[in-house]
């Protein structure tokens, strides 16, 4: 099952011309999350992935640079014969914010369902859930991690066929946890099957200074994308702010073990570069995505997250030949 992050809005509180405001796509199989809708988020869209029909997105919190987009993007969608529901869910508050922005976007067709969520109010998927934690902002400020059912061990194809396991449906029954008739009675799956194998966990903070929900939610996360908002040289500003330093989000990767962080919400004031750098020596698997980066994650055993450099971008096309 293919799993990866769209980094559609990377920038701080006020846009620039290379970064958007926050915004994250998650794609994994058929499903389209968006973590944070910032300002522009549908023009986003269409520079890189295409207009994409999300099936629910999640707000962290509700300062404007984390949801300003949801009018235009609710707006296309409806003037782009959406049917399908969608749903918005957010902490306390949400619910109010969005009947208040429906003076803006108007009337919808399509079915919208709004909810407020408290940590541990999961949302299920198809072998996956979403959770929400708290964060630790100015406000009521979910962080969000999605996380994977762990998998089934490794099936032993040639231990099955020694026990008289009949190759087809019988293989199928027993990697999903059944026993089945074998040549001397039935056969255990644990006769058979490996050890229960991890799935994936990336984590999403949106802003917040560091936390100990944080460094427990991303607990041997693949990815934590995590708020970086200053230098080390403003660490009171970022704590009175809610803020976290690059270097304090990399000390709290190192902690909960994480295998990637990927650094958001960078001030413009700074250089990228060396807001970077402070989290490096702390956390040498430290990036600083750019809008439209995309990071792949693959299953666990076939090796640890990799950024693709513009990776949501169509490829130019190449020059026509001289004749």
């Amino acid at each position: 099952m293919d799993l990866d992050l769209v980094f559609l809005g990377t920038g701080g509180s006020v846009p620039t011309a290379r970064r958007a405001t926050a915004c994250v796509l998650a794609r994994r199989g058929g499903d389209r999350l968006l973590f944070d809708c910032g300002e522009g988020a549908q023009r986003q869209m269409q520079r890189s992935t295409g207009l994409v029909q999300v099936d629910d997105i999640f707000i962290t919190h509700l300062h404007a640079d984390h949801y300003l987009g949801l009018p235009g993007l609710l707006k296309t969608y409806d003037l782009t014969d959406r049917q399908r529901p969608l749903r918005i869910f957010g902490p306390r508050g949400l619910v109010e914010l969005m009947s208040a922005l429906q003076r803006i976007f108007g009337r919808i067709s399509y079915p919208i369902e709004v909810g407020e969520l408290a940590p541990g109010d999961a949302i299920p998927y198809d072998d996956y859930d979403v959770q929400p934690f708290g964060v630790d902002h100015r406000m009521a400020a979910n962080g969000y991690a999605l996380v994977e059912a762990p998998r089934p061990g490794r099936f032993d194809t040639e231990a099955a066929t020694k026990l008289g396991v009949e190759p087809g449906p019988d293989f199928g029954r027993l990697q999903a946890g059944e026993p089945v008739p074998g040549a001397d009675g039935p056969v255990d799956p644990g006769l058979v099957l490996g050890p229960e194998r991890p799935g994936r966990k990336i984590v999403i903070t949106g802003d917040t200074r560091p936390c100990e929900m944080t460094r427990v939610a991303a607990h041997e996360a693949q990815v934590l994308v995590h708020d970086g908002s200053f230098a080390v040289e403003e660490a009171e500003r970022a704590a009175e702010t809610g803020h976290s330093t690059a270097h304090q989000a990399g000390e709290l990767a190192s902690e909960a073990g994480v295998e990637l962080l990927a650094l958001v919400h960078i001030s413009s004031r700074y250089n990228v570069a060396d807001v970077l750098a402070e989290a490096r020596q702390v956390f040498p698997a430290a990036i600083a995505p750019r809008d439209f980066d995309v990071v792949t994650v693959p299953l666990p055993e076939r090796g640890s997250p990799r950024l693709i450099d513009r990776g949501a971008r169509p490829p130019r096309p190449r020059p026509a030949a001289a004749t």
